[in-house]
């Protein structure tokens, strides 16, 4: 599954907010605290308490302003549908939520041949579905072929399984993967297991969202027993769940869609919510709002995703064939490092993230400190508006009357892809207008609701990009291969991020892919960092900061991931969601909807305010769709 994939984002993707402006944060605050007295949700889930029902179930309710793209793991790439996932079922292998070291999950152990070509997983037997049904290696080996041969399952995963030759189940608790080539890879698999009872009998899996029956079948320790679209996800604890050490002592997981977060954060002030997931971080402003208040206790920690701008180097198929409609100019890497040598990124940390960010540098954000690269001091593309300038006078676009003009006599003008739910991306184009007019650069931004759209046809210049990134660096590395690049033409979905292919990038990935020793393959990663760099595909903005919070009188503890200090929302595993414990005689209010034509007017102009002076919503997916990048 991708978290970094993330596809938060992936896209997904994003960030914290705040304007590109000089706003005022004392306004930002001030405008959400009344927006905290009178804002209610725009979709009310079911009548339900945040920690405790009427019916004393205890009840944790997750306040999320991210929609869910599919229930099915075989399409599912946003950071929400993907967290949810790993509830709902288990996958060969989890991490340790304190140092995310491998550890066992569906398989108990697993052991690789000589040759490093044939890997033996011994299944748990103590698993089965929630239907009762006994779960085994047979549902393994099902899923793994399935995304083996049919391009539709493969869409989120089908990364992790390119390199397998046959996958077999001898016996219940045995399974073999045969592979072509070694793969340091094969205890970083993840992937959900399904059963196989259940999705035999799919027959299109690009259509199938697994959204029609519930409770939904699975093996994970949370069972999802009700969903409706961008309102509610609701998970019980399934009882029958193998793990007994440390037994969640919420019986339900309920994440709550807010199409607004600010309304999100109104909601966690009031007791109608017991967390607020920052998507993947809240804003400066809403974070100042909370600091202090009573019940509220702020998390933040190391972010594991990096906010970027992508470039078109022209959409392509995995046969060559060209489509979409980037601008031409992109192909000169001249161009792409004038751009990025005006790009002042220590601006943007302080002044849109204001300080809940550390600039950006290479592919994989310092969190994860065996893969962090950073370019030399002569590779650097530092702020240098000058140098930007001399590169495009090299590229033949000379200044004219202000403008930079092609050959062709037509100005340097650029569309850039943003969210029109993330309020980075419209801060930061601020900036980049600014940077790139001096240059005598035209700047449009196109902010829309889903990028993927446009992004998949190829029908952009330049995007905001941003992925969150998982303990292995694989899935990230491979989305830039020349065969995640799509089959076909304009599709609704692909596994590249922006079309790169490059055969000096592949060779690298194929032996970072077949490297065992750790040392080596840490190098190899970070060679393939130094190409993306140097190629100018990419430019790594900031790592922005996991920013959240939830009320101390619903939940009186919750594990970070790392423990250290990390993220409690969309972590590498159950395990937040697995610890939490409820606040001893906590009992949260209703949630149910509130009407009121002059309440919502009110709530409206002050969410409007908060856009104006720097506040906003806040929305995260998986992949780019909105906000953040793949799991």
């Amino acid at each position: 599954m991708n978290e970094t994939r993330q596809q938060d984002q992936p896209d997904g993707k994003r960030h914290s907010p705040h304007r590109g402006a000089r706003v005022l944060l004392a306004a930002g605050a001030a405008a959400l605290a009344l927006t905290a007295a009178l804002a209610t949700p725009l979709n009310p889930a079911p009548q339900q308490a945040s920690a405790q029902d009427d019916g004393g179930k205890k009840v944790l309710t997750v306040a999320v302003s991210q929609s869910v793209d599919s229930l099915s793991p075989f399409l599912a790439q946003r950071l929400l549908t993907t967290s949810i996932h790993r509830m709902m079922y288990e996958f060969l292998t989890n991490y340790d939520p304190k140092d995310n070291h491998v550890i066992p999950g569906f398989a108990t152990k697993w052991q690789a041949s000589p040759d490093k070509l044939t890997w033996t997983y011994t299944i748990r037997s103590n698993s089965k579905w929630s239907d009762g049904v006994k779960a085994t290696a047979k549902d393994a080996a099902f899923t793994f072929n399935k995304i083996m041969t049919d391009s539709a399952a493969a869409t989120a995963n089908g990364s992790f399984v390119t390199n397998f030759e046959k996958v077999t189940a001898p016996s219940d608790t045995k399974l073999v993967i045969k592979l072509k080539k070694p793969q340091a890879t094969m205890t970083a698999l993840d992937i959900p297991i399904v059963p196989e009872h259940i999705w035999k009998n799919v027959k299109d899996f690009s259509k199938f969202n697994n959204d029609k029956r519930f409770p939904v079948v699975g093996n994970g320790p949370f069972i999802l027993t009700d969903y409706k679209t961008d309102q509610y996800v609701k998970l019980e604890r399934n009882k029958d769940f193998w793990r007994k050490t440390g037994t969640p002592q919420f019986d339900e997981i309920v994440f709550k869609t807010y199409k607004d977060q600010d309304a999100a954060v109104a909601a966690l002030r009031k007791g109608e919510v017991s967390f607020v997931a920052g998507s993947p971080a809240l804003t400066p402003a809403q974070a100042a709002s909370l600091k202090g208040v009573k019940n509220i206790k702020l998390n933040e920690g190391p972010g594991r995703r990096f906010y970027a701008i992508a470039t078109n180097p022209g959409a392509r198929t995995k046969d060559g064939t060209k489509f979409g409609d980037g601008n031409k100019a992109l192909l000169d890497k001249r161009v792409r490092h004038a751009l990025f040598e005006a790009v002042d990124t220590k601006t943007i940390v302080d002044k849109v993230f204001q300080g809940h960010a550390v600039q950006g540098e290479g592919y994989i954000p310092p969190r994860f400190s065996q893969y962090f690269w950073k370019p030399s001091a002569s590779q650097k593309l530092s702020y240098d508006p000058q140098a930007a300038a001399r590169l495009l006078d090299q590229a033949g676009y000379p200044l004219k009357n202000g403008k930079r003009v092609g050959k062709d006599g037509k100005p340097l003008n650029f569309r850039m892809l943003c969210h029109t739910t993330d309020p980075n991306d419209k801060a930061v184009g601020k900036y980049l207008k600014e940077w790139w007019g001096k240059l005598g650069i035209g700047l449009k931004l196109d902010c829309v609701n889903d990028v993927s759209v446009p992004w998949y046809r190829g029908q952009y210049d330049l995007a905001f990009d941003g992925w969150s990134v998982n303990p292995d660096p694989d899935f990230v590395l491979g989305i830039h291969t020349c065969a995640a690049l799509p089959d076909k033409t304009g599709g609704e979905s692909a596994a590249t991020d922006n079309f790169i292919c490059d055969k000096k990038y592949d060779d690298l990935y194929a032996k970072q892919l077949a490297e065992y020793d750790p040392a080596k393959r840490a190098g190899l990663v970070k060679q393939m960092e130094s190409w993306l760099y140097d190629s100018g595909y990419m430019n790594i903005m900031a790592y922005p900061n996991a920013v959240e919070a939830y009320r101390t009188d619903q939940i009186k503890s919750i594990e970070t991931m790392p423990t250290a200090a990390g993220n409690i929302y969309g972590q590498d595993g159950y395990w937040s969601w697995w610890s939490a414990v409820p606040a001893s005689g906590s009992q949260g209010s209703g949630s149910g909807s509130s009407s009121g034509s002059s309440t919502g007017i009110v709530v409206g102009i002050v969410v409007a305010a908060l856009v104006v002076i720097g506040g906003g919503a806040f929305v995260g997916v998986r992949r780019r769709r909105t906000a953040d990048d793949r799991e």
